[in-house]
This record gives C-alpha cells, sequence and structure tokens, in this order.
C-alpha cells in the first residue's frame, strides 16, 4: 500500500501535521518509536506566534482549558532581563502553560478525531526514495516491513534517524561549557509563598515563577504547573566531568541551587508526582544545511536545535509544521503550483537562524563575569525604551517574520491580524475562517476567487482592510491590494491553475 504521507515521529510537530494534512483531506499515517508516551516533563508550554496560530484552528480553547482567544501577556524576559510588555500598543507575546505530555494527549485526541492513523512502537531504520515515491524499512512490534508513500516528513527530534540516513549535514556548536539540573520538588512555607507561588529566599528576597535569577554562579529559576509542586532549574557555568543523566539524586539538585544562589532552599521529593530529576551537559546548537531533500522534509527539532532559553522550540517547530502542511497537501491533492514545496526551506531556514541567534545572546547574557555584568546593565537601559522592547518581543514570538522580497502592499508576507469583520453571517474572526485550514480571500467585491472556489474561501465584506487580502493556511498574508490588479497572478502562484 503506498501511503500519501508518512510522518516519522509521533511528538507535538507530528501529530500537528497529521491534523493539517487530515484538515485538507489527505490521510497521513504518522510511526512513533515509542510503544508509550514519555512520562518525563519536557517541555511546560508554548511562547510565541504559534499561540495565535493553534487558536487559527480551533485548538486554543481545547488546550488551555479556558474560553475566548489568546490574551498578551504583561511581561517576559529575555536573556534574564525583564521585558516591560505591558507598554506596548500591540504586544505580540502570548503563552500557553501546558505540560508536553499533555498537549500531545489533546492533539493526538484531535488527529484521531479526524481519522489519522497513528501506530506506536514502529521505528524507521532505513529508507530510500525515488523520483516518485519514498520507501521505509519499518522496525515494528511484530517484526519488520516495509511502507511506500508519495512524501516523507521527520519529525523524530535532534538525533533525527531520517536526517542521519539522508546523509544531511548539521553544522553548529555544542558547548560543553555549563550544567544544567532540572527537578520536580515540594517547597513547603515559608519559603514558598502561599497563594502567591512565589519563593521567599533568605538574602535575595521574594522571586517570581516564570523569571530567571542570574547570579555569578550561575542562574536559577523555577515555575508551579499544580499547587505545592515546583519545576527548579538551574545553570552553572563550569565544565563538568559529569555526563547527561535522567537519575541524578534530589541533593545534587539541592546543592546547585545552594551554588547558585548563595542560600539554600528547602526541597523535597513531591508527593503523587514524578520527580523528573534530570543533569544535563552543556547544550547543542545546530541546523540542518537544508529542510528538504527530494520527498523527505525535516520539521522541528530534525531540523534545528538550539538552547530551550526563552521557550521558542514548539514555537518555531509547530510553525514549521504549519507552513509545510497546507503545501504538501496541495502536491498531494495536484494543484500545488510549481515550486511551492520550495517555498518551505526558502521561507523557514531563515528562521530557524534568527532563533538560533537569539537562544545564543540570551544564553552569553545569562554567563558570569564583570564584562558580562556591565553588558547587561547596558542591556537593562535599552530595554526602557519601548521600542526596543518592541523589537526583542517581537523577536522572541517570531511576530517579526515576513516571507518574501520585494513586497508591494506592506500586508504581503506578514502574519494576517485578527480582525473581527461583518459578513453575511455576522461579525466574524479571522482565526475562525481559518478553522479549516483554507486559504481565505478577504474582499470588498465578491466573486474575485471563483474560479478557485474549490480550494479558496472567499468572504465578501466592507471591513476587509484592503480590496483584497489573499490569506494562507498558515495566516501569513499570501498578497494584498488597494484593487485586484495582481490577485488572479498571486491565486495563480499560491493556489495553482483553476479547476
Amino acid at each position: 500500500m503506498t501511503h500519501d504521507v508518512v510522518i516519522i515521529g509521533g511528538g507535538p510537530n507530528g501529530l500537528l501535521l497529521s491534523c493539517e494534512l487530515a484538515l485538507a483531506g489527505v490521510r497521513p499515517l504518522v510511526l512513533e518509536r515509542l510503544a508509550e508516551r514519555a512520562t518525563l516533563p519536557k517541555a511546560n508550554g508554548l511562547v510565541g506566534r504559534v499561540v495565535q496560530a493553534l487558536d487559527r484552528r480551533g485548538l486554543y480553547e481545547r488546550l488551555s482549558g479556558g474560553d475566548g482567544p489568546p490574551v498578551a501577556v504583561p511581561g517576559y524576559q529575555f536573556g534574564a532581563l525583564p521585558l516591560e510588555l505591558y507598554r506596548l500598543e500591540d504586544n505580540p507575546m502570548f503563552i500557553l502553560p501546558i505540560p508536553q505530555r499533555r498537549l500531545e494527549e489533546l492533539l493526538e485526541e484531535r488527529a484521531r478525531e479526524l481519522g489519522v492513523e497513528i501506530r506506536r512502537g514502529h521505528e524507521l531504520t532505513t529508507l530510500r526514495q525515488t523520483a516518485d515515491e519514498v520507501t521505509a524499512e519499518i522496525a515494528g512490534p511484530e517484526g519488520g516491513y516495509a511502507l511506500t508513500a508519495r512524501f516523507l516528513v521527520a519529525a523524530d527530534g535532534g538525533r533525527s534517524t531520517v536526517r542521519k540516513r539522508l546523509g544531511v549535514g548539521f553544522p553548529g556548536i555544542t558547548d560543553r561549557g555549563f550544567t544544567s539540573r532540572t527537578g520536580q520538588v515540594a517547597i513547603d512555607p515559608p519559603f514558598a509563598v502561599p497563594g502567591t507561588g512565589e519563593l521567599d529566599v533568605p538574602g535575595l528576597g521574594r522571586l517570581r515563577p516564570a523569571t530567571f535569577t542570574r547570579t555569578e554562579h550561575g542562574m536559577f529559576a523555577y515555575g508551579m504547573f499544580q499547587p505545592g509542586v515546583y519545576r527548579v532549574s538551574t545553570i552553572e557555568w563550569s565544565p563538568s566531568p559529569l555526563e547527561d543523566s535522567t537519575s541524578m539524586p534530589l541533593d545534587e539538585l539541592r546543592d546547585a541551587v545552594r551554588r547558585v544562589l548563595g542560600a539554600d532552599v528547602p526541597m523535597r521529593a513531591p508527593d503523587g508526582a514524578h520527580p523528573a530529576l534530570r543533569r544535563s551537559i552543556g547544550a547543542n546548537s545546530r541546523q540542518a544545511e537544508r529542510y528538504r531533500e527530494g520527498r523527505v522534509f525535516l520539521v522541528g527539532d530534525a531540523a534545528h536545535v538550539h538552547s530551550g532559553i526563552g521557550g521558542p522550540g514548539l514555537n518555531l517547530g509547530m510553525q514549521d509544521v504549519l507552513n509545510l502542511g497546507w503545501k504538501l497537501a496541495a502536491a498531494v491533492r495536484g494543484w500545488a503550483p510549481e515550486g511551492l514545496l520550495d517555498t518551505y526551506e526558502s521561507e523557514r531556514h531563515p528562521v530557524g537562524e534568527r532563533v538560533i541567534m537569539h537562544t545564543r545572546a540570551q544564553m552569553a547574557l545569562t554567563s558570569p563575569g564583570a564584562g558580562i555584568t556591565a553588558l547587561r546593565a547596558l542591556f537593562g537601559e535599552l530595554l526602557t525604551d519601548a521600542s526596543a522592547v518592541r523589537r526583542v518581543a517581537e523577536l522572541m514570538a517570531g511576530a517579526d517574520v515576513r516571507y518574501g522580497d520585494g513586497h508591494a502592499h506592506p500586508m504581503t508576507g506578514r502574519w494576517m491580524p485578527d480582525l473581527t469583520v461583518n459578513t453575511g453571517s455576522g461579525p466574524t474572526r479571522v482565526a475562525t475562517m481559518l478553522h479549516a485550514a483554507r486559504p481565505v480571500l478577504l474582499t470588498r467585491t465578491s466573486g474575485a476567487a471563483k474560479a478557485w472556489s474549490d480550494r479558496v474561501e472567499e468572504v465578501t465584506t466592507p471591513d476587509a482592510p484592503a480590496e483584497a487580502v489573499l490569506i494562507r493556511p498558515d495566516g501569513y498574508v499570501a498578497w494584498a491590494g488597494e484593487d485586484t490588479d495582481g490577485l488572479e497572478e498571486a491565486l495563480h502562484t499560491w493556489f495553482g491553475v483553476p479547476a
């Protein structure tokens, strides 16, 4: 049997891609190496534009457990320096606290609702491809087998088997000059301030959750994701003879906190929660030389790895998926214009480069030394300027992304604002229009995209911000104009020959 698309990896990126393809009428197959979902905590939530992007698929309320659209956060940090985001009129920073395990559960639930087949305990061992198909050799619970697909997507992480089998280079750096430790612990009053989530540390005062505290001995951070259970992390800037471990003793984390903060923080194993104690030596900061090799594509950590400071990983990887999904579906369904699949790499590779740049910069700003302390003082002064805060916040959120060059209209290539416009069915948010993962033409004059009605949703409204705004399924503007000259060419360029 030949599948349309085989996805290697059943984490957040692979599952979201399967949902995108299923919404577009393509039936993907997801193969996940692990027989059961991992129990160790990984990411703690989503940061940046991806939160708004998931709202445009109707997933935000499911993931957040609340009602209504996302709301920007009043503050965040860059390199353990505060960003006073409440000062910005159009704050670009959104976050969604959710443990990765829960995120995967909910995305898998959605994928199965859409009819996606997910096979657990199935691992790719090798692959080969021709001009027309990809053949993958799979090791499954009942033995090995082969399958073929029109396309294959690697969402199998930083140690991607697919990337290695393709021979795609993964240049970058490995920095072993620091040691990270993390774990889930219980912290009792008076160190834990009841009702606030704060920690009261002698000599340092009150520390707030979801912030970083940098000292000349390292960095400390923590968050509280369930009452009484704290996720504590430290970074110490010194080479270590130790190796990575997922069985680190609690005393090791306690001693690291004492060295970094210069004070004891009493902590114990949490009641009813996994301590998830982990030691990591250094970090990789690398990017694949290319995101496509023939009919095989790389997304997420298979395409790029970097420090987790600032929480950019899922923002970057899941937006890779949203960029690729509709283009891949167009190729499967036969209407993709020439070169459309190549725009995945040309658009997303530069975004990956910028994330690697700003995470390296943030790690440098948290390192010890009088020179870094002076640099932080200078950055702190710069970040009292609202324009500097906006520039940094847009960088971290991915809100500075603009696809393409030489745009005639300011909206083209940019993220489409979530306007509420009046339509024949009443006031409607742009986010709601994109729930079906179809292109949308927002226009003041109806009939402009009639020939593409099988693949483009046309919405006529007097509230359109231009005469015509052509919105891609991933939420970015493919074309905009104060008249319709050029619209037909844009429809051909992005959405192919009309049926």
